[in-house]
Formats: structure tokens, sequence, C-alpha cells
């Protein structure tokens, strides 16, 4: 291969060869100007190639998972995410999105010693610095200030041909799996397993009772198979009863439509009795579900939640005595109100969650490789259809499990799904 055959820009599907980097990549980018729905906020750009730093990885992308933090990004709420990282003292006026992605190491930092180029990789979105005295120490990273979400907090996520990260949070593809597949889980599953494992005594144990809303969707679907490992007891809430054979096929040990209550929302006043007893009365209603299910007067010890304002009353209710409502994220509101009383009196937990550490991002994709945990990879889209793809996720049209797009991966990956 002579000099002159090196180009400066490929084409999207487009690979170069191995090791050389161009001048420039093509990227999906948001600007602070097109805030607004995805498909407005998401347009195509030629930009420069990031350089990796010494303790940093440049990976060429061959798929990228989607998530909920990319819509965010696009709308400017409720974190205009550019103008945050220039508060900060970084330059550019632009955001790459997309924080899962499967790819091939194509430069290496100088401190870098555990990747080289060529090696397949799969890439958790936890970014921190590296150098830090009190990580070195062992504080969990999560809770360090330097801690950020690449692809959302950061500027060079995957939805373009290269991305830069740093090299502790490349880890090995699963053979087994496509670019896409790979791709798709990540950040979701390794959120739900931090969820699950991650806040001691109240780590999910065989026979433990597990709540998990939104079970048909990335975040559920892997919730769902990591509880079914160890011997629990999922129950899934969805949308439909449509979704349920999905979740059943997980490991759900059953499944609640949601449609069939209507006392979701905020709290009414305490001293309003009638109002009380109107939510009071769905929430029970909701908790018979529960036992319905079981067979059983047993309530969840974990609830799995996400969508936050419109759910944790209930989760509250329905949690049982000495139990977990574990949480990250809040899709309908971040106004969720507790009824205090349930909480000290059975003595409940109400526990933020945030991603996962190395650790816990590492243990999640081992039981991908090992071929144990599903990615429910159901639609891939084409590069130039990222827009698309977030539109669908912000209107709730998306189908069940997780979505990917293909960047440097063959366009053959479109026909591997029925509909995609």
């Amino acid at each position: 291969m002579t000099t002159e055959t090196l180009k400066d820009l490929y084409e999207i599907g487009e690979m170069p060869p191995l090791g050389h980097v161009p001048k420039k990549m093509y990227a999906q980018v948001i600007r602070q100007s097109r805030f607004g729905q995805p498909t407005q906020a998401f347009q195509v750009e030629v930009i420069d190639v990031p350089e990796p730093g010494p303790d940093d990885v440049l990976v060429f992308v061959m798929a990228a998972g989607v998530n909920y933090n990319n819509v965010w990004a696009g709308l400017g709420v409720p974190v205009d995410v550019i103008a945050a990282r220039q508060k900060e003292g970084q330059p550019w006026d632009h955001h790459i999105g997309g924080s899962d992605a499967s790819g091939i190491v194509w430069a290496v930092g100088s401190n870098v010693k555990n990747w080289k180029v060529g090696d397949e990789v799969v890439i958790h979105c936890g970014t921190w610095d590296v150098h830090a005295p009190e990580i070195a120490a062992g504080l969990d990273p999560m809770y360090h200030p330097s801690y950020r979400i690449w692809g959302y907090e950061t500027t060079w996520g995957s939805f373009a041909q290269f991305t830069r990260v740093q090299a502790h949070q490349c880890m090995p593809k699963a053979p087994h799996l496509t670019w896409e597949e790979a791709a798709a889980p990540t950040l979701v599953g390794a959120t739900a397993y931090r969820m699950l494992f991650g806040w001691p005594p109240h780590t999910v144990k065989e026979g433990d009772v597990v709540l998990v809303w939104g079970g048909a969707g990335g975040l559920g679907s892997m919730a769902i198979q990591l509880a079914a490992q160890v011997g629990a007891k999922p129950i899934a809430v969805v949308s439909s009863e449509s979704k349920f054979d999905f979740c059943m096929r997980l490991g759900a040990v059953g499944c609640i439509n949601r449609k069939n209550f209507d006392h979701w929302g905020r709290l009414p006043d305490w001293q309003d009795n009638e109002a009380m007893a109107r939510f009071t009365a769905g929430a029970r209603a909701f908790g018979k579900a529960i036992w319905d299910i079981l067979g059983e007067r047993k309530n969840p010890r974990i609830v799995f939640e996400h969508p936050g304002q419109d759910t944790v009353p209930t989760s509250i209710f329905v949690c049982d005595t000495g139990g977990m409502v574990v949480i990250c994220a809040g899709t309908t509101g971040y106004n969720a109100d507790v009824d205090l009383r349930y909480l000290w009196m059975r003595q409940k937990r109400l526990q933020g969650s945030h991603f996962a550490n190395d650790e816990q991002a590492y243990a999640f994709n081992d039981l991908v490789v090992a071929g144990k945990i599903d990615p429910c990879l159901s639609k891939v889209f084409k590069f130039e259809d990222t827009g698309l793809c977030h539109q669908l996720m912000y209107e709730n049209r998306h189908p069940d499990g997780n979505m990917a797009i293909l960047v440097g991966a063959p366009r053959e990956g479109l026909k591997t799904l029925k509909g995609a």
C-alpha cells in the first residue's frame, strides 16, 4: 500500500487500511442552533478525527448502540451538554453522541499496554481522571468529580467513523456476536448490573421478587435476564400485553400491563383524604397483581425503577419491608413523591444509581462473552438514519429491546433482523 492510495476521508462503510488514521471523518453532529426533536438535531458533518492522548485509544466504529441520553442531548434538556463542557473550558462547539459501540482499535496512546491496533472491542461509557489519587486509593470512580458519561457528557461519542475513548473503557467483543449485536447492550446492561448487584445488602439473590419497570425496553430486558441468572423472580411491567411473550422468553415469571391501572402520577396532598384513598386503592390493586402472578402474598424485595415521577409512589408502596427501590432515570419526570410513612415505618430504601464502574461493566461483559446474555437487538439502522431512530425512541415508538446503527460495519447487517 503506497502513501498515494491513502485518503484523508473515507465514505461510510469504507474501511481505511488498518492503522491509517485519516484527517477527517463523517459524524452525526448536534449543535446548539439545532436543539430540538432528534430528526432536527442530528445532522451529518465532516469533522476532524480526534487525536488519542497518552491514556486513550482511537477506535474505528463498526456499530453504535442507541440510548435515550442522546435524545436529551439533541433536545438540549435537562442539560445543554455543549454549554456545560464549554463552561469547563473545553473548546468544541459541537456534540457527537453515542454511548455504546463495537469496533476495532485503530491507534493507542503511549501509556496503553493492554490493547493493540487490530483488537476487536466493545466500549463502556464510564470515563474519569485515571490518575486521580482518590481513585488509585480505592474510591469508586462513580463518586469522583471527574466522572463523565462518554458520548453524552463528552464530545467524541460513537455516532462517527472514529471515536476517542480511555483505554479502560474497552472490553473484548464477544466473538459469537455480530458488530451490531455487540454494540447494543453495554450501557443498559452495565447500568442494570450496578442497580441489581451494586448496593449491598440489597443485591439480588435467589428467590427475590424483582419488579422491573419497562421490562420490554433496553434496561428492562437486561434486568430481567440478570435477575433470572441468579434464580430471582423478575416481574415485568409493560405497556401492552403484546410484550408479554418477549419478557417471558427472557426469564420473567409474569407480566403486568400498566394500562390496566389509572392511578399513575404524583401523590395528591396527604391531607386530601378522598384523593389519597383513590391512589391507595390503585396501588393496592397493582400490588395484588404481583401477588396473583406469584400465587402468594409476597412483595418485591427490589424494585427496578426508571420512569420516575409517574411510578415512584407506587414503587415505594409495593416494595417489601426492608426492600429497595433503585432508580437510574426519570423518563416521566423528575418530581417524584414519596409517602414517608411507608419509607420510614417499613424501613425501605430509595437508592439512586448511575451507570457502572469498570468492575461492574467488565462483569456484565463477561456474561455477554459467555453467551449468557441476549443483547435483545430488535432493529438496525443505517448511519444516515441516526436522527430517525432517536425520534422513534423520543416518541416511544421504538421496538422492544435495543437498537443499533451501522457505521463501519457492512450494510448486510440491515438484513439480519425482521423488519429492519
